[in-house]
């Protein structure tokens, strides 16, 4: 398992984060399914059957997170088994994929059932006893949530459909489609429905792509002021960002980490440059055949200073490269 689907299962398999993503999703953001009313399941399916040759056949997957929800809306209670599967990359079979989980969910329930009629003997036609299923038994439905956690805009299958090739439009009505429930980032309008940190996750995967939108968002977002380190852990991984995170912190200040990140990459910059203009300066005196004693005396600085860098740029003669007598100067004192 790579480090992006660890840290995704660990992420969303939070009761919280669960919930509110569910209600952005299901129910427009509001607050519906609540985290004390979500239960662990199995995220382990396996179906069997009997294959051609009578012999069994056991199928099993793994879902990423399965949750059983207890809902209670509209003066009523519902059941429903929810699972969410992450995606950092765009699964172009990907209905297929969550389809298969559907499917083997609902066989799973369907095989359980029938399980317990064998057991309790309750069957009362041959219908029934067949089924292993009778008129009163019911399923509980299954909802599937994918969940893109990458930068690019997805462009892969919304619907079993898109995968088809040229289909009669007379057929279409008597093949069964199945439509995939997407969160896509870069897709979200509007983050003001999310009441946890998965709201700055994905307002930074929307806007990872351009810096200074990145930069707007964190100045105009009191709540990046206040970030959990396991939501600052997942922008890292998720948006390739390197957000300082200091070990005895839990709540991060993300617009100030940015800032000094980017404070840190400026100064690095004029380092650079004023470095690459002694490395010029040199090369230029060196050209006049100039000793290292010389060029120090008309540089004002140390002969010791002056040395290796007098040397790399010997090494690179004829064509002296600046960037190639830095990238040397770098090695070497990485070796030292």
């Amino acid at each position: 398992m790579s480090a992006k689907d660890s840290m995704a299962k660990e992420y969303f398999a939070d009761n919280a984060r669960f919930a509110d993503l569910c209600n952005n999703i299901l129910y427009g953001g509001r607050e519906v399914i609540l985290p004390e009313n979500l239960k662990e399941r199995d995220t382990t399916e396996v179906l069997t059957a009997l294959g051609l040759d009578k012999k069994t056949i056991a199928v099993q997957k793994l879902r990423d997170i399965f949750k059983n929800a207890s809902i209670k809306y509209t003066g009523k209670s519902y059941v429903v088994l929810i699972g969410v599967e992450n995606q950092s990359d765009i699964h172009y079979s990907i209905p297929v994929k969550n389809m298969f989980y559907d499917v083997m969910a609902y066989g799973n329930q369907v095989k359980e059932t029938a399980k317990k009629h064998r057991k309790e003997k309750d069957t009362a036609t041959s219908d029934e006893f067949l089924s292993g299923f009778t008129k009163e038994d019911k399923l509980i439905p299954v909802i599937t949530i994918t969940v893109y956690l990458g930068t690019k805009e997805w462009d892969g299958p919304r619907k079993l459909s898109d995968m088809f090739g040229d289909v009669d439009e007379e057929l279409l009505p008597f093949i069964p489609d199945y439509r995939i429930n997407l969160l896509a980032p870069r897709e979200i309008t509007d983050f003001t429905g999310f009441r946890t940190s998965i709201r700055q996750l994905f307002e930074v995967l929307k806007n990872a792509y351009d810096k200074e939108k990145m930069q707007e968002v964190l100045q105009n977002d009191e709540k990046f002021s206040k970030v959990d380190r396991e939501t600052v852990e997942a922008i890292n991984l998720f948006a390739g960002t390197d957000i300082d995170i200091d070990e005895k912190e839990e709540v991060i200040d993300m617009c100030k980490a940015w800032e000094e990140q980017k404070n840190e990459g400026r100064e690095e910059g004029r380092e650079l440059g004023e470095r690459q203009k002694i490395i010029s300066l040199i090369v230029k005196k060196l050209q006049k055949n100039k000793s290292v004693a010389e060029i120090a005396d008309d540089l004002e600085e140390k002969e010791e200073v002056i040395a290796p860098i007098y040397e790399a740029a010997l090494s690179m003669k004829p064509d002296y490269d600046v960037e190639k007598i830095y990238e040397l100067l770098e090695k070497n004192k990485k070796l030292a």
